[in-house]
């Protein structure tokens, strides 16, 4: 595996992670799955403290992944955007160029895997790993970026290690590098060539790579999980101080009494988590909360076995006052954002109707949590700014950490992308346009177009 020679010889403090908790009797001992949103910083500091490569934070399309055994956390892994140059590949996949710039976000690269102290003594741990990431792999990929995957690639430095668990795994090795890297805008040669691994994910993989037609991304329902990967509503603030339940609590049962079979705070808990997943059709949300362990539904409140039905969340939600349940599930997600590790887009919108004689319309600047589109901070624009000055107090208060902010070409500026960046450890993607000419001739001289990974597509 993929594993520093040895550890640091004054490692940084040990870095805290959450704790994965006791196991059912017959689950298996191994548990591997997505890291979630608020791991990531722990994820990260495991690779800068163990693995000779360190950690680079990820640019486009990515996936991060923790293994347990038995309840402790034993390795991680990193897969993202495949590798634009990759000769023993392309080879083998019968590639064309043309083929390749289809097809090539259709590939995924194991960027990082690290087998942690804790796991280095347990029988054939990265092998087995391996092959659980690999099961699941284009499904989470699917869920997550909306296309499969078919095909996963990796890089072995033969210098350090023998690619042993890859080769137990059944990976293919096809060869060698030239051993180039990318410098800037050309290729320098390092003298070092990798050994190009690879595993098909799909029986058919090479003919689909091959397809000489547009890439058609798969929205078959099977290959779309109710539950996103990396979401665990296990995990989020359900109970407690500022907890899901305790807020729910507040909002009235206009029902009768008489004849209920499901708490309203189970109804609402259950719509609640399935927005935060992205479905809003009440069939949907019936399929989601029917999707959910029972013990989970327990923790909701819920007092039978079966869950709400679609009758059920489509009559209770049509007849309760929609402002204050608005208000109060706004709150809760403000207060947790980081737990959903969604983008917070930024906007700002003048009200119609609110002129006033001798004031100026009330400019609103809100932050939005996409794709739910939730308005999780917002504040009035003063008459004499505009919204510039107005955001960094605006996201302050929210936890940001590996969030993505997007925003207008109006806040282009570089004390945001700094505040963004350096305060909030979070991503910003902005638009650069014709009246920041320097600007734009910086970028076109970082040749971003084949410089950045073919499946962030150029986003």
């Amino acid at each position: 595996s993929k594993t520093s020679p040895s550890p640091p010889a004054c490692p940084p403090a040990p870095v805290p992670w959450p704790d994965e908790g006791p196991r059912r009797r017959g689950d298996s001992p191994l548990l591997v799955r997505p890291i979630l949103p608020s791991e990531r910083p722990a994820w990260q500091a495991l690779f800068a403290q163990h693995h000779y490569l360190g950690f680079s934070p990820p640019v486009g399309e990515w996936l991060g992944y923790a293994a347990f055994f038995d309840g402790e956390l034993v390795a991680v892994a990193a897969w993202g955007a495949a590798s634009l140059k990759n000769r023993p590949r392309d080879a083998w996949i019968g590639w064309d160029e043309p083929t390749k710039t289809r097809r090539l976000s259709f590939v995924v690269n194991n960027t990082r895997f690290l087998v942690l102290p804790a796991g280095q003594n347990i029988p054939h741990l990265a092998s087995r790993v391996l092959g659980a990431m690999l099961r699941r792999l284009s499904r989470d990929w699917q869920a997550t970026y909306r296309h499969p995957l078919y095909l996963a690639e990796t890089f072995v430095d033969e210098r350090r290690f023998q690619g042993t668990c890859y080769r137990a795994a059944n990976w293919l090795r096809l060869g060698t590098t030239q051993g180039f890297s990318r410098r800037g805008r050309s290729y320098q040669p390092h003298g070092h060539p990798k050994a190009v691994w690879v595993y098909p994910l799909r029986p058919n993989a090479i003919e689909r790579l091959r397809a000489s037609g547009p890439p058609t991304p798969s929205s078959s329902p099977k290959e779309t999980p109710l539950v996103p990967p990396g979401f665990d509503p296990e995990r989020l603030p359900l109970v407690g101080q500022d907890g899901l339940l305790d807020l729910l609590h507040t909002i009235p049962d206009v029902r009768s009494r008489q004849g209920l079979r499901h708490p309203l705070v189970t109804v609402l808990a259950l719509a609640v988590l399935a927005m935060l997943c992205g479905h809003s059709s009440f069939e949907a949300i019936a399929q989601f909360a029917a999707s959910l362990p029972v013990e989970l539904r327990k923790r909701l409140g819920a007092r039978r076995p079966e869950p709400p039905s679609e009758p059920t969340f489509r009559r209770v939600l049509s007849r309760l006052p929609a402002d204050q349940v608005d208000a109060v599930i706004t709150q809760w997600i403000a207060r947790n954002a980081l737990h959903f590790g969604s983008a917070i887009a930024v906007d700002g919108k003048t009200l119609r109707g609110s002129r006033d004689a001798g004031s100026p319309p009330v400019h609103l600047l809100s932050a939005l949590l996409n794709p739910q589109g939730v308005v999780v901070a917002q504040t009035r624009v003063p008459a004499k700014t505009n919204e510039i000055p107005c955001l960094q107090p605006l996201l302050e208060p929210l936890p940001l950490d590996g969030a993505v902010v997007t925003a207008d070409a109006l806040h282009t500026q570089r004390e945001t992308a700094r505040f963004l960046v350096q305060n909030k450890d979070a991503d910003y993607l902005f638009f650069a346009k014709d009246n920041q000419p320097q600007l734009r001739q910086d970028i076109e001289q970082l040749d971003l177009s084949s410089a950045f990974p073919p499946s962030a597509r150029n986003r």
